[in-house]
């Protein structure tokens, strides 16, 4: 029996937050072709051991914790930025997230070095003896910083339910760079998935203004978040793809990548936080504002990417496009009760066909797909 395995495919995005892995895996062979004959005696030819198969509750526990990691950040996020009282400095989450997120992968890297001594040679080796790397990591890891301080600015100006789909346009923008930069082949129907996608997302931004009015203790601004969530996307796609890149044929690990768009992260969400609220961080001080819903928020937003990249490798590209879509469902179903949301037909239709765009795009992945290194194929 012959068996072709590919490695799981990592696609790390961290605005949105979203580190997609995927394991294909085909067989070929029957058993006459396993049967050898030699002078008349049947032998065996030695097998390879059949792939474990990832057991249904695994999966749908995955769609799950997908599904809510999606919604759960964008609503919980609306809410806190939303909500009467002092408010939090985005900027100062955003470093804490960066924070949280090295210090995951540190804790990773050293269980499976397994010790101390493994542990600070591996980071030796690798970031400080390798300073010309950390530098084109430092161009991804300054979009990233500066595209999640644009998303607090679009989930505090746009409803749920419509920075949900919006922000969808991520699918678009991945694409397009994917094409450009890594000369990545699309299906045709996933072509023709992002221009559904596309024309659902216009016509959500039909929808009329009474519909966007929700009860808010803030001042918004739906062209403003419209313009933040757009940039947003265009930052997603091209980070997502060079970062893509660079990990292509790279020894070095997922996690330790993480680590160093970590500590990079934070030192760029400093400088980006001093810039824009340096005056209101001497006056009130860097956790002004904080309670245990915003520490809620930045641990999703610090852990939800982590926990997608080690969750969604029992999930196949389908089960990730339903959990897409489901979010979209429930960020809907949610403002509509916690935030006073009005469906309008424009909202529907739009978000019908975003929905259908993503389950398109995620089901009809073309058979030769870049293979990425992970954490599990490297040996740390």
């Amino acid at each position: 029996m012959s068996m072709e395995h590919k490695l799981p495919l990592v696609d790390i995005n961290r605005a949105d937050d979203i580190y997609r892995t995927g394991e294909t895996l085909s067989e070929s062979g029957s058993p006459d072709s396993e049967m050898i004959r030699k002078g008349g005696q049947e032998d065996l030819e030695p097998k390879q051991p059949a792939p474990q198969k990832t057991p249904a509750s695994l999966k749908y526990i995955s769609l799950v914790l997908l599904t809510l990691q999606n919604a759960l950040l964008i609503l919980v996020m609306r809410y806190v930025r939303t909500r009467e009282g002092e408010m939090f400095l985005s900027t100062s989450a955003v470093i804490m997230s960066e924070i949280f997120k090295f210090i995951t992968c540190l804790v990773i890297i050293f269980i499976q070095t397994g010790s101390i001594r493994a542990w600070l040679k591996l980071l030796y080796e690798d970031i400080i003896l390798e300073p010309m790397d950390c530098v084109k990591v430092s161009i991804p890891s300054i979009i990233y910083v500066l595209q999640n301080n644009l998303l607090y600015v679009a989930v505090s100006n746009l409803d749920a339910a419509t920075f949900q789909v919006t922000y969808q346009l991520k699918i678009l923008t991945t694409a397009i760079f994917s094409v450009v930069m890594l000369k990545k082949v699309l299906s045709k129907f996933q072509w023709a998935s992002l221009v559904i996608l596309f024309v659902g997302v216009a016509i959500v931004q039909m929808q009329p203004e009474n519909s966007k009015k929700t009860a808010t203790a803030t001042e918004q601004s739906p062209v403003k978040g419209l313009i933040a969530v757009i940039i947003s996307c265009f930052m997603s796609g091209f980070a997502g793809v060079y970062f893509e890149k660079i990990l292509k044929g790279t020894r070095q690990s997922v996690w330790l990548r993480n680590v160093q768009l970590g500590v990079l992260g934070s030192v760029i969400g400093v400088i980006t936080m001093f810039m824009n609220d340096g005056a209101k961080v001497q006056e009130k001080g860097f956790f002004n504002g904080y309670d245990s819903v915003v520490w809620f928020v930045v641990c999703l937003q610090s852990f939800g990417g982590l926990l997608v990249a080690v969750v969604v490798k029992y999930a196949d590209n389908i089960l990730k496009g339903f959990a897409t879509s489901a979010a979209i469902i429930c960020s809907c179903v949610a403002s509509i009760y916690f935030f006073d949301f009005q469906l309008s037909i424009e909202f529907t239709v739009g978000a019908g066909l975003v929905i259908a765009a993503v389950y398109i795009y995620s089901k009809y992945v073309p058979e030769s797909t870049p293979v990425l290194p992970t954490a599990s194929s490297r040996k740390l």
